[in-house]
């Protein structure tokens, strides 16, 4: 399972914010709840609101997120005591965040899957992130068809489908894509041929009469971000200025 959040950020503090999560926060996650860092990312402002981050954090199936949710929540202040300092801190960088509970498809791949598969850098330079919203029900079988059909095309350009998601506690009405991208211009590329005749653009107006709305944004991971090291973070990446 999959915690998935997009967080405003507050002015000029992006950069810390990802650091506190990911030298700061994970550490500890990994240790006391077993949830690993999937990936924390900058979203590129031009193709989604800004100054943004989306952070993707993996549990060990409902039952571990249960686990995750017991630790945080079952205090008196709604929050884990141990990390009270920690929020105090990330509340000088963000101002809110919408969050999701995440379904994987079947033949997604789990974090250290992909970091020993080599997605990290300097394979990815940067992600797309496909953010669709389908008729009720329809979310599985969409991501089976890009599967199938949408897969093979999007590589053509390099891109590699390395997450999909369907979004829990809904009714199946929303799904993820997440690919990594080796370069800028192979970004563009793909982008030009969706709108020049051919198998790409074909593919792509077949999807239209599946979906109520698809948005397709892109993200530059952090410089602790799993995807980029091909290693989690570690308690030697904190900041020392920041105390427990």
């Amino acid at each position: 399972m999959y915690i998935h959040e997009f967080i405003d950020i507050l002015g000029h503090n992006r950069a810390k914010y990802m650091h506190h999560m990911t030298a700061n926060w994970s550490p500890i996650a990994q240790e006391e709840r077993q949830q690993l860092c999937y990936g924390v990312w900058g979203v590129v402002g031009t193709t989604r609101g800004w100054p943004q981050v989306v952070n993707l954090w993996e549990e060990e199936g409902f039952e571990g997120l249960a686990t995750s949710f017991r630790h945080e929540f079952n205090h008196p202040g709604l929050q884990d005591p141990k990390l009270a300092k920690w929020w105090a801190e990330a509340a000088n960088y963000r101002r809110r965040g919408d969050d999701r509970v995440l379904v994987p498809a079947p033949w997604t791949s789990t974090i250290k899957e992909l970091c020993a598969g080599g997605v990290h850098a300097p394979v990815a330079e940067v992600y797309a992130h496909e953010q669709i919203s389908v008729e009720p029900g329809r979310a599985g079988s969409y991501l089976e068809e890009v599967a199938e059909r949408g897969q093979s095309l999007y590589g053509e350009h390099g891109w590699k489908l390395i997450g999909a998601w369907g979004t829990a506690m809904v009714n199946e009405s929303e799904a993820f894509l997440l690919w990594s991208i080796p370069t800028w211009e192979q970004w563009g590329e793909l982008e030009a041929d969706e709108r020049s005749p051919g198998p790409f653009r074909t593919y792509r107006q077949s999807t239209f009469g599946q979906t109520r709305d698809f948005h397709r944004f892109l993200l530059v991971d952090s410089p602790l971000s799993p995807l980029r090291t091909g290693r989690q973070p570690q308690t030697t990446d904190r900041d020392p200025s920041w105390q427990e």
